[in-house]
């Protein structure tokens, strides 16, 4: 399929077409033509596959230029994605006279109540902010009738379930609802039964990134011998440009002190920063003038930089699903790309369930990791049962004590 062959205006394909898009991804082949016949669509495709354009494009054409009242809705767990997305819708609309706008905290709420009040047609913005607008009245979204979850599944989960609840009731009660998401696990397609009725589920790949090009591996290090092992692999030199997560707004921020103080260039990137600080450490890392990027996984989701070369794992995340959106930073846009995981005692639990999930082998970095690889396999994790069978003296992670 080319985009010429979908029912899309000319000046949005003429935007498609100076975008540089050459063909259609299949999240985009396989959503974009659903939407545009207003239907609600579920759709998970892999980080990087151009999940965007795939609601993006149908929501330019929703538009109607001539009412000056927002008519679409973005909702987005992050500052950053919000930003990204508004950039490259106002890439794919710009021969359109769609009016985007981005809404988030951090930034002057007078300045974007000032642009709201010149009339927006597409709002994309974060739960809280929208809902600070909502309630001072100074955004109506009375006539929002396209509606996107953008990372669905982070939208849906405990933290933000509750404002997507409020936001979505000031909106039409008719109204045509997309859900996006990298990961779409089970019980999040389960939910979505209480928003959407009769929607088209488009599943297009695994939840893992791209494993033609992406080269995994781990280590088992003790927590306080993790900064070494990070500078080992740093020292290798074959990555120029590299993510480093962390759990923690203060883990991520000593980091970067640890790395500054080495005189090696890093920049923080956490919830703590003001939307400045986070815009110049983002755009540091993707000038290239930083080439360590330490952040929280407020950087794991959606956020667009071509060039990363490896990321690392600092911390094991405890949500198995956050891993694939962490490493699915780098091996983007047929680039190669290689992830790191530091994985300490306390985190074994922690990552077994990862290696239970992927489908790919993550490979060990020294022949003494391969050890945890046999020991966190599933059968391993089911003791032998059988005459004579005893409980077992040692345990998985070391030996237990003796009775005296």
């Amino acid at each position: 399929m080319r985009f010429e062959d979908l029912p899309l205006k000319p000046e949005i394909l003429r935007g498609v077409e100076a975008a540089g898009y050459k063909a259609p991804f299949p999240i985009q082949e396989r959503s974009i033509g659903p939407l545009l016949a207003g239907r609600d669509v579920i759709g998970q495709a892999k980080t990087g596959s151009g999940k965007t354009a795939a609601f993006g494009l149908p929501l330019l054409q929703f538009v109607n230029t001539a009412d000056h009242s927002v008519q679409s809705l973005v909702l987005v767990p992050t500052r950053e994605l919000a930003q990204q997305i508004t950039h490259e819708l106002e890439r794919l609309g710009k021969f359109t006279e769609v009016r985007v706008l981005a809404v988030f905290g951090g930034q002057s709420i007078s300045v974007q109540t000032d642009q709201l009040s010149k009339g927006v047609h597409v709002v994309v913005g974060t739960p809280g902010r929208i809902i600070d607008h909502l309630r001072r009245g100074t955004l109506n979204l009375g006539n929002a009738r396209f509606v996107v979850l953008d990372e669905a599944d982070r939208m849906l989960d405990m933290g933000f379930i509750d404002d997507v609840n409020f936001i979505l009731g000031a909106t039409p009660p008719r109204k045509q609802l997309a859900l996006f998401s990298a990961t779409m696990p089970e019980e999040v397609v389960r939910l979505t039964n209480r928003f959407m009725h009769g929607s088209e589920k488009i599943l297009v790949d695994s939840d893992e990134p791209s494993v033609e090009s992406l080269d995994q591996y781990y280590t088992v290090v003790p927590r306080e011998g993790k900064l070494e092992a990070l500078l080992a692999i740093l020292s290798k030199g074959s990555a120029f440009n590299v993510i480093v997560f962390c759990r923690t707004r203060h883990g991520a921020r000593r980091l970067a002190r640890e790395l500054d103080k080495r005189y090696l260039n890093a920049v923080p990137l956490h919830g703590d920063l003001t939307q400045a600080q986070r815009d110049h450490s983002m755009n540091m890392f993707r000038s290239g003038r930083m080439d360590i990027l330490v952040a929280t996984d407020v950087a794991s989701r959606g956020i667009d930089i071509v060039h990363v070369d490896a990321v690392v794992n600092y911390d094991v995340p405890e949500d198995p699903l956050i891993y694939f959106h962490r490493v699915g930073r780098t091996a983007r846009a047929g680039r190669a790309g290689k992830s790191y995981t530091l994985v300490s005692p306390q985190e074994f639990s922690d990552f077994s369930r990862i290696l239970k999930l992927t489908k790919v082998k993550i490979l060990p970095m020294k022949p003494e990791d391969e050890m945890f690889a046999m020991e966190s396999a599933p059968s391993r994790f089911k003791p032998r049962r059988g005459p004579g069978h005893r409980r077992p003296r040692y345990g998985r992670r070391g030996f237990r004590r003796r009775p005296s």
